[in-house]
């Protein structure tokens, strides 16, 4: 799949192959479940964006909102590269929140797992500290994309914190 720069088309890094199922606009299908044993729960819809400009490595970004009164919730921008001859995959995120991560993992067929290397924050950050993310997303046989994100904080231990699936836009 081509991705527009500078108003023309570049092919695909030949090492980012496996990941190109990721590729393009993806929108929630339904409201995802956020829950967490320290908020109330919450429905939202997400955006996804995943692009490319030649480079090995993916961009992307997450827009998230609140299913109820589309007011922005979360977001979350970064890069995803893969090991070049390998199926180790890094995503590169810096959220709204003041959280900077790495979560490394690997790509089986077209799912990716991954879990936290290493975070940074804000000095400024909000207690509890998130201390660990797990990511698991997955095409799906039905062509659609799952995402389901597990968290631990100072005072919770990893728990499921989100679920949601998408439908491919563009």
């Amino acid at each position: 799949m081509a991705s527009p720069t500078n108003g023309s088309a570049v092919e695909l890094n030949p090492i980012l192959k496996p990941l190109n199922w990721l590729l393009g606009t993806w929108e929630s299908d339904e409201p995802g479940e956020g829950t967490y044993p320290s908020i109330k729960p919450f429905r939202y819809t997400e955006k996804l964006y995943f692009s490319h400009v030649g480079q090995p490595v993916i961009n992307f970004m997450f827009n998230a909102f609140h299913a109820e009164s589309n007011k922005p919730l979360h977001r979350e921008c970064g890069f995803i590269r893969i090991q070049p001859g390998t199926n180790r995959v890094a995503f590169i995120i810096a959220q709204n929140s003041g959280l900077v991560e790495i979560e490394e993992g690997e790509l089986t067929g077209n799912q990716l797992k991954l879990h936290t290397q290493s975070l940074g924050r804000i000095s400024f950050a909000k207690d509890p500290y998130v201390q660990q993310i797990n990511r698991v997303l997955q095409l799906r046989s039905d062509g659609k994309l799952e995402q389901t994100v597990s968290m631990a904080t100072d005072n919770q231990p990893l728990t499921q914190h989100l679920h949601i699936t998408y439908r491919r836009s563009s």
